[in-house]
């Protein structure tokens, strides 16, 4: 039984163990699953789908108008002369009117066919199909703007992921000196070359220590269930690769590339060219609608000329037939200054939507130069790092030995350290400062490709 229950044991760690190395993603995996798998992507590609599918709906305005009718009644058949205005609460009734009232009631049918097409309409079914088309581009935008915020949060969580650990790193560096420095001090607080008060100082600056590990730890963990919500993935499976990305990325050529091209100014031009296509919808609105039309109907009775019944079930089945072939043309002369007004409205539209892609523009300039201003003092920090540490640690190792030859207190060793620990800290994030500044310049150029690259597999 020990071998079969060994043999499971060991399967299921090298499983587990599998599960976490398979899940360990680069940038440019994450950034991939996120514009695949975060929720509001599909939402946004489930708007280009309505959007096609209003393309299609606004094509069928082309085809003509097929309706039939086919009804059964049974009813009275009291007619009196007179008009009654056009409403949907009385049904209308044929045939002469009758001398008195009467509550007999006989049979009646009616079937019928109507086609009614119009042959043009001076572009305005154009104009609804080319509206709906605008629609479906600004939607087609939108999904790549949406996976584009996608990319970047995951990128964006993923430095936040490597900064995390690099702040872990250098906490268990302070905890593990701390801890030397305490046996240190209680050797030689039993030997009384030192006062008890020390080693008390000792131990609460290692417990200090120990807390900034749980700190940074958490952070790593809620940077990692950051990331792992983007992917559509369980947090407490995610696992990054390093890459290249806590080096110090080289000088690269930025080229002056448009705005435009960033997807945000594109969905905004598209919110620009929807706009004017709906105000184009309106340019034909006041004007003659042309319909040709054709009409073939029957109808039966059970009552005859002289308003007498015929009985039995006499009506239910058509006995009189008409046929009809006819063009209409409607014009709607009172609807001018309702158009008109849409159009006034239609264009103050345009001129906000044109106002708000200036804007646009102006933003993404202002976030790419700051960008390359964080760029810049992002690398001269990170060319600083290593001169701070250097100093850091040679402060730290004199503080050690002037404590040792009584020259020093205990509270000088420990703010030595501490600033050891920051030293540590700005350095391990002064590269990821870098890359993060070079993040916020390609977010602001609409184009992530450049940095994936960089930062490798």
């Amino acid at each position: 039984m020990k071998n079969p229950m060994c043999v499971l044991l060991l399967a299921f760690l090298l499983w587990n163990a599998l599960g976490h190395a398979q899940s360990a993603v680069s940038l440019s995996d994450a950034v991939e699953r996120a514009q695949k798998n975060y929720p509001a992507v599909q939402v946004s590609q489930a708007q280009v789908d309505a959007a096609v599918a209003g393309i299609r709906f606004a094509r069928t305005s082309y085809l003509p108008r097929f309706d039939s009718l086919a009804q059964v009644n049974r009813a009275t058949r009291n007619n009196i002369y007179g008009m009654l205005l056009q409403q949907s609460v009385i049904s209308p009734i044929s045939g002469p009117p009758v001398i008195e009232n009467t509550s007999a009631s006989v049979f009646g049918s009616a079937v019928g066919l109507l086609v009614d097409w119009e042959p043009f309409d001076f572009g305005l079914r154009h104009s609804r199909v080319e509206f709906a088309e605008s629609t479906q581009r600004r939607a087609e935008v939108s999904v790549a703007r949406t996976q584009f915020e996608a990319g970047t949060a995951a990128a964006d969580s993923y430095l936040t992921v490597l900064a995390a650990q690099e702040t872990v790193k250098a906490a268990r560096a302070s905890v593990e000196r701390g801890d030397v420095l305490l046996k240190a001090v209680e050797a030689l607080v039993q030997a009384q070359l030192r006062p008890g008060a020390d080693a008390t100082v000792a131990r609460a600056e290692l417990a200090g220590a120990q807390a900034q590990v749980v700190r940074s730890e958490q952070a790593v963990a809620e940077a990692k269930a950051l990331l792992a919500g983007l992917m559509g993935e369980q947090g407490g499976r995610v696992s990054i690769a390093e890459g290249r990305l806590l080096d110090l990325p080289g000088d690269v050529p930025l080229p002056e590339t448009s705005m435009a091209q960033n997807p945000l100014a594109r969905e905004q031009n598209a919110a620009v060219e929807e706009a004017r296509a709906r105000a184009r919808t309106l340019d034909n609105f006041w004007a003659p609608r042309f319909s040709l039309q054709a009409t073939s109907y029957a109808r039966g009775t059970g009552v005859r000329p002289d308003s007498t019944g015929l009985g039995g079930a006499n009506g239910l089945a058509p006995t009189f037939y008409n046929w009809g072939l006819g063009f209409t043309v409607r014009f709607p002369i009172l609807d001018f200054a309702p158009a008109r007004a849409q159009q006034a409205e239609e264009s103050a539209r345009i001129r906000a939507e044109e106002g708000r892609y200036r804007l646009v523009l102006t933003e993404l300039d202002i976030r790419r130069n700051r960008a390359l201003a964080a760029v810049d003092a992002a690398r001269k920090l990170a060319a600083l790092a290593p001169m701070q540490l250097d100093a850091a640690r040679a402060a730290e190792t004199q503080a050690q030995a002037r404590y040792r030859a009584g020259l020093a207190t205990l509270v000088e060793v420990a703010d030595a350290q501490r600033v050891l620990a920051q030293a540590e800290i700005d350095n391990g994030l002064a590269r990821l400062n870098v890359w993060r500044g070079l993040l916020a310049l390609r977010v602001a150029e609409g184009d992530l490709a450049p940095l994936l690259q960089m930062a490798g597999p």
